[in-house]
């Protein structure tokens, strides 16, 4: 399977923030446990973006059978692309940052805190991004570890140093960008507190974070648009990336399906 990259401009509304200049970006990674990608949570979540006056690219990466680092590489190029490319939009390459759900999160978390592909090329301070956000993300390898994504990227036999090289809470430092996390605590499949453990490493490193785990609410509800409770966190990553100088007034948050 090759990787495909999706851009999806910014909308501004006449005089709003960016119009007639750079807008921030946002590297979209839907989730799929490293096995496929899913639709819901790919270009409806970069139209939500794009309405909030973001440059959204939605990234199709390798999966299995293709192998750490393929997934992370793609990711890596995807990142150097939307700062220096010539994908036609007027992006700010000081404002580029990624959104991963579930299995995409992890990927988004090892994006964030430089993770090696092995490649000088690739592993290099502009792919890592300015600003994250994780949705119900699978952060640790080691702990509640969620085994599908740990076999569909590593295989069966991996080794504790790679698990460990994989656990994004493991590897927070005062250099990782600050993120939005968002979970569910009856979620079955990844538990909260794979959340809980990276925004802990984050303030424990001094970057910022916000956190919110909601009550209830099954894995991969993407938008959530009508799940009581989720449904927020479409408004309240909105005004966090507005307050960061990101995003329109949260007015414009509106959820999608």
């Amino acid at each position: 399977m090759k990787s495909a990259l999706t851009s999806i401009p910014a909308h501004h509304p006449a005089g709003g923030r960016g119009a007639g200049g750079t807008s921030p970006a946002i590297l979209v990674l839907p989730g799929g446990g490293y096995a496929r990608q899913a639709d819901h949570e790919a270009e409806p979540v970069g139209e939500w973006l794009a309405a909030l006056g973001i440059h959204a690219f939605v990234l199709r990466y390798r999966v299995a059978p293709d192998r750490h680092p393929a997934p992370l590489e793609d990711a890596k190029e995807a990142m150097l692309h939307i700062r220096n490319g010539s994908h036609g939009l007027a992006v700010d390459p000081a404002r580029v940052g990624v959104l991963g759900f579930s299995a995409g999160g992890h990927l988004a978390a090892t994006l964030s805190t430089s993770t090696s592909t092995g490649s000088a090329r690739l592993d290099v301070p502009e792919a890592v991004p300015d600003l994250t956000v994780l949705c119900y993300p699978v952060v640790s390898y080691t702990q509640s570890v969620h085994q599908g994504s740990v076999d569909n990227l590593l295989g069966s036999a991996p080794s504790s140093d790679l698990l460990d090289e994989l656990s994004a809470e493991r590897n927070v430092t005062a250099a990782t960008p600050p993120a939005f996390v968002w979970h569910t605590a009856d979620d079955a499949a990844v538990p909260a507190s794979h959340s809980l453990d990276y925004a802990g490493a984050l303030m424990r490193a001094g970057v910022p974070a916000e956190l919110h785990v909601f009550p209830r609410g099954r894995h991969g509800l993407g938008l959530a648009a009508e799940e009581p409770g989720p449904d927020q966190w479409t408004r309240l990553c909105a005004a966090w990336l507005d307050r960061a100088g990101w995003a329109s007034p949260p007015s414009a948050a509106v959820s999608r399906d």
